[in-house]
């Protein structure tokens, strides 16, 4: 690759790396192609990407990013997983993936702007996904506006009883 195209590239990648909401920096030593393609097509089917790039293009390409966070421990072979969306998908994919295959070593990631270590990256994989959080927001502000139409029915009927007592005590 000339010089030019070397420009290019880290200039398209750091493009990348801006976009990106998280990344997660593995070692892929060790994996052959046909599990590096399956866990790309794993992290594809949650709408997040695996690039193999040169460490020195990374560390350029990762400057006056949020990747830059991860600048220590790019060195040996690392491939990176990018993601624009969902945060919590990718890390589950990444440390299932981890499970399977013994090779692949997770060294790093960061979420907008934070950085995360192994430990704190199979806590992120534990979460429940965007769409399971979000219906249990959901649920949890139907039941708040469900109790208050609850108790604001609540007073015209106490009103009623009241006016009805008061009505039978003057019958009487």
């Amino acid at each position: 690759m000339d010089k030019k195209k070397k420009k290019e590239f880290v200039a398209d990648f750091h493009g990348l790396l801006e976009k990106a909401q998280g990344t997660f920096l593995v070692d892929y030593k060790g994996l052959n192609v046909e599990a590096m393609n399956r866990l790309r097509r794993d992290l594809r089917n949650v709408n997040a990407e695996l690039r193999v790039v040169k460490n020195r293009f990374m560390k350029l390409a990762s400057q006056n990013t949020d990747t830059a966070l991860m600048k220590d421990t790019m060195h040996g072979p690392s491939a990176i997983a990018i993601t624009y969306e969902d945060v919590v998908a990718p890390a589950k994919v990444l440390v299932d993936f981890a499970k399977d295959f013994k090779q692949l070593e997770i060294k790093s990631g960061q979420i907008s702007g934070k950085l995360l270590d192994v430990a704190n990256i199979n806590r992120l994989a534990e979460l429940p996904s965007r769409e399971v959080l979000l219906a249990q927001a959901l649920s949890a502000m139907q039941g708040v506006a469900g109790s208050f139409v609850r108790v604001l029915s609540g007073v015209p009927r106490k009103l009623l009883y009241v006016l009805k007592a008061i009505e039978n005590t003057k019958q009487d």
